[in-house]
């Protein structure tokens, strides 16, 4: 009787904890479950795809997929912040009941960046037969054709796949990321399963490799827009007839910003496999990527829990409900603490999941490497709290400011680190933890400026 009382009460908690509270909040709590449940599947399929992937090529085959697909990963920047722009826009024109509005956000966007990477498609394609992929990512130059060839698909299919992608940027906004990490889920995982197929009845080739893991997504994206847009979404879908120029100026006064702080997202962080590439070899990025993926798990699930901070403000923010804001912020840096206990654990544990995950290339794993992304990721996680925050209020200017200072700063560190004092292939990680002070220090105050201070400077709300 004891035993079943305890457990009915334990149950009352759970259907209370789901039922109970401002209707924001309870968003957050059934969205923040479902993710973690869809981004555990995501996480684990992003983890055997590496063992598999350098089983159906060779470990610096791996090396040159990886840096030649964050090169090719720059022109996503080139939709000059329209999808954050969108983000907070259809957001806040949600929270008003405005559906005209937020219809019209939703097709000026898919018309002008389906613009966009249409013409950068066919610009990307003529450029790429004059550039000497080997001399850049130091390949044996026998291997430039297939390189070049690998260039050309995966071009093709980044560009379409990044204008049917906002559909995912429409279901984050209406604090759906739930069902957004669903759709990049089905995505690993039919490129997942057609890997294996390749390695039943093909020898290794990156071309084919490339062919797999581009075709996934695209075809669940578009599948996605195909059913989405004929039902839940069905007011909001684009339509020629609702695209408005000045609404296009309206993202970009944003989005211009947002642009901006993602060419800091490049410099700091993902041209950080091409400068190894470039230092130290195509086969000097496959450990250094396995570490960074192993401790960027941490951060996965961290986000994941995140996610639905950054339209929660907008929505927020736009009601006048700071106090959801204050007691969110506190909330998340509670829930870092336990983040930062397993991180340790992880590093503790690092060599031994190295050996049982990727025994190939375990050994060439340091441990300074294991411990530098660790610190990277535990910042990483502690700032995106706050970012969230002001990205949600859209109050950017600072953002946008530290982040031109903070961009240069980096590489000319990584150059000194690598070239001076010569700390190898663990420059990129120390460099990129010095330049990023504007999150764990800079955001952090300008939070508290705008949100409990309630400070008259204008400089803290641009």
């Amino acid at each position: 009787m004891f035993i079943k009382k305890h457990i009915g009460g334990l149950w009352q908690h759970v259907i209370d904890f789901f039922t109970k509270g401002h209707q924001r909040t309870l968003e957050v709590k059934k969205n923040v479950i479902g993710s973690l449940l869809i981004k555990g599947f995501s996480i684990g399929i992003s983890l055997l795809m590496v063992p598999v992937s350098i089983g159906y090529i060779n470990s610096a085959q791996y090396g040159i997929w990886l840096a030649l697909s964050v090169v090719i990963s720059w022109i996503s920047f080139f939709d000059i912040g329209f999808t954050h722009g969108l983000r907070n826009k259809f957001a806040e024109a949600k929270a008003k009941g405005n559906t005209d509005i937020a219809r019209i956000y939703v097709s000026t966007t898919y018309f002008y960046i389906g613009i966009i990477f249409f013409t950068l498609w066919l610009i990307l394609l003529l450029i790429n037969r004059f550039i000497n992929w080997h001399i850049l990512l130091k390949l044996p130059p026998e291997m430039e054709q297939e390189v070049s060839r690998l260039a050309m698909l995966i071009l093709t299919y980044f560009c379409f796949q990044f204008i049917f992608r906002v559909i995912n940027t429409i279901l984050i906004a209406d604090q759906q990321p739930a069902k957004a990490s669903l759709l990049d889920m089905l995505g690993q995982l039919l490129g997942l399963i057609l890997i294996l197929i390749l390695r039943k009845f093909t020898s290794g080739s990156l071309f084919y490799l490339g062919l797999a893991v581009g075709a996934a997504p695209l075809l669940v994206s578009l599948a996605a827009n195909a059913f989405l847009f004929n039902s839940t979404y069905k007011v909001y879908k684009p339509s020629l007839k609702f695209v408005r120029k000045e609404y296009a100026q309206n993202i970009m006064q944003l989005g211009l910003k947002f642009f901006i702080i993602q060419i800091v997202g490049i410099i700091q962080f993902e041209s950080s496999l091409v400068i190894i590439a470039h230092y130290f070899g195509p086969a000097a990025v496959t450990p250094f990527n396995i570490a960074y993926r192993y401790f960027f798990a941490l951060q996965m699930v961290f986000i994941i829990l995140i996610s639905p901070l950054w339209s929660g403000v907008t929505d927020a923010y736009n009601t006048g409900d700071v106090m959801w804001i204050k007691n969110a912020i506190k909330k998340y840096l509670y829930l870092l603490i336990p983040f930062v206990f397993g991180g340790l654990l992880m590093l503790a544990a690092a060599a031994r999941i190295y050996n049982l995950w990727v025994p190939a290339v375990a050994g060439q794993i340091e441990f300074s490497i294991s411990l530098l992304c660790f610190v990277f990721v535990v910042t990483n996680m502690f700032t995106n709290i706050f970012v969230f925050v002001i990205n949600g209020i859209g109050a950017l200017r600072i953002q946008f400011l530290a982040g031109i200072i903070s961009s240069s700063c980096f590489f000319l560190l990584t150059l000194l680190f690598i070239k001076q004092f010569q700390w190898g292939v663990k420059s990129v990680l120390i460099a990129s933890i010095i330049t990023n002070l504007y999150g764990y220090v800079i955001a952090p105050v300008q939070v508290y400026k705008m949100l409990y201070q309630k400070s008259a400077a204008k400089i803290w709300f641009r």
